[in-house]
Formats: structure tokens, C-alpha cells, sequence
């Protein structure tokens, strides 16, 4: 129970940390007059990316070991800063903002989601680091089970298809992450005076409706994995669902 305790409070930080702070910070000081907090679209941006990406640096050294969505989210952060550059002080690139932010929005998603196919047959997939784990699963008891059953055919076809489920619920986010990038996007002069605020408070929106828009949906995606394979292995396995999962 500490250690459901310890996610739950650790998924809240990372949701504060990588999401809601740096959406507060776009939104409300990237002007540059007014109140003290209107810090102009330049150091907004630098506080909203340094804030993650100081972050994930901090994780990594009081854990000393690498965690793979860190690295993903750190590189997201380094690719919105090298663009967020690009558009800033080459005014000709603007007119393609919300192609080139969609693009790399999408990339993200997709890169993640193709590792749990070319991780699959690997030592340790990726859909064991990210659902199928001993934190939640009786692992050693179903496969145990598993050989026993003479089912191993079945069971390895199971985690396949759970692999390509993920794997496609990541591609859908990377089409709604450039659908986002290219509504929001839509209209935006690109001569316009205040362009790099209006450019930041947009890039706020896209993080905050993104959160919801594909978060969401990504969640239920998760929970029918969850119930297709607890389903699946109750039935290779003969073992019952309190069997399967490990206590609580």
C-alpha cells in the first residue's frame, strides 16, 4: 500500500511538474508589460522548459538509474526548445509553425509507441516495463502456469497483441497531437507584433487540451489492456484473477 501510495504521489508531481507549471507559466508570463510576473515570451518559455528538464535531471541523479519515459520527456523538452529558437529568430519559418510544432508533437508518440514492437522479443519489452510487470502481475506464477498448460504458443501471441494494442493507441496520440498543433496553429500571422506571445500561450493550450484530449482517452486505452489481459490469462492459465494479480 506505501508503495501505491508513493506512484500515485509521484504520477501528481510528474503531472504538475511537466504539464500544469508550464502551461501557468506560458499563459500568464509570457507578456511583457503590465504585472512584475509578464517576464516576456522568451524567459517564459526558458522557465517553462528549464522546470521539466531540470526536473528529469534531478530524478535521474536521486534514483542513479535511467527511466525510459524520462528520456522521451526530456527530449520532447529539447526538441520544443531548438524549434521554439527556430521560430523565434527565423521569421520565415513561421507561416509553417503549426506543421513543424504538429510534426514534432507527433514524433514523440511514435517513437514510443514503435519501441513496444522492436522491444517485443527482447529481454525486457516494453509492455512489461510499462503494464505487465511483477509491481502488478504474479509473473512468475503464470509462466510457470504457462509451461505447465503446455500454452506458451498462446501466451507469447497474448503479449504480442497487447503490443500492438499499445502500440496503436500511440499512434492515434501522435495524429491527435498534430491535429491539435494545426488547429490551434490555424490563422496565426506571422507578422504579427506580439507573435512570440501569442505563439507561447498557444503552445500552453496545446499542452493543456492535449492533456485532456488524448490523456484521457489514453487512460481507458490502458484499462481495456489491463482487462483483455487479466481476461486472456485467466483463461491460458486456469488461475483465477486474485491468483494472476499480486496481493494488495
Amino acid at each position: 500500500m506505501a508503495e501505491t501510495k508513493k506512484k500515485q504521489e509521484n504520477s501528481l508531481v510528474d503531472i504538475l511538474v511537466n504539464v500544469i507549471a508550464p502551461v501557468m507559466i506560458l499563459s500568464h508570463m509570457s507578456k511583457e508589460d503590465g504585472k512584475f510576473w509578464h517576464l516576456g515570451p522568451i524567459t517564459a518559455m526558458g522557465i517553462a522548459l528549464a522546470l521539466p528538464l531540470g526536473f528529469g535531471i534531478w530524478h535521474f541523479i536521486k534514483n542513479k538509474k535511467l527511466n525510459l519515459f524520462s528520456c522521451v520527456g526530456l527530449i520532447a523538452i529539447l526538441m520544443t526548445g531548438l524549434i521554439t529558437i527556430y521560430l523565434f529568430y527565423y521569421e520565415e519559418s513561421r507561416q509553417h509553425v503549426g506543421i513543424i510544432f504538429g510534426i514534432k508533437e507527433a514524433v514523440v508518440p511514435l517513437v514510443l509507441g514503435s519501441l513496444f514492437i522492436i522491444t517485443h522479443k527482447r529481454k525486457s519489452p516494453l509492455l512489461k516495463t510499462f503494464l505487465y510487470n511483477d509491481g502488478l502481475f504474479d509473473i512468475n506464477r503464470i509462466e510457470k502456469q504457462v509451461e505447465e498448460n503446455n500454452a506458451d504458443t498462446d501466451y507469447k501471441k497474448l503479449l504480442w497483441h497487447c503490443s500492438l494494442i499499445m502500440f496503436g493507441s500511440f499512434c492515434l496520440s501522435a495524429l491527435a497531437n498534430l491535429l491539435l498543433a494545426l488547429y490551434f496553429f490555424n490563422g496565426l500571422d506571422p507578422m504579427l507584433e506580439n507573435w512570440k506571445v501569442v505563439y507561447n500561450e498557444i503552445n500552453a493550450k496545446i499542452m493543456g487540451y492535449g492533456f485532456l484530449v488524448i490523456g484521457l482517452p489514453f487512460f481507458f486505452v490502458m484499462a481495456f489492456i489491463l482487462y483483455f489481459l487479466l481476461k486472456r490469462l485467466k483463461g491460458i492459465t486456469g488461475l483465477s484473477t486474485e491468483e494472476v494479480l499480486l496481493p494488495r
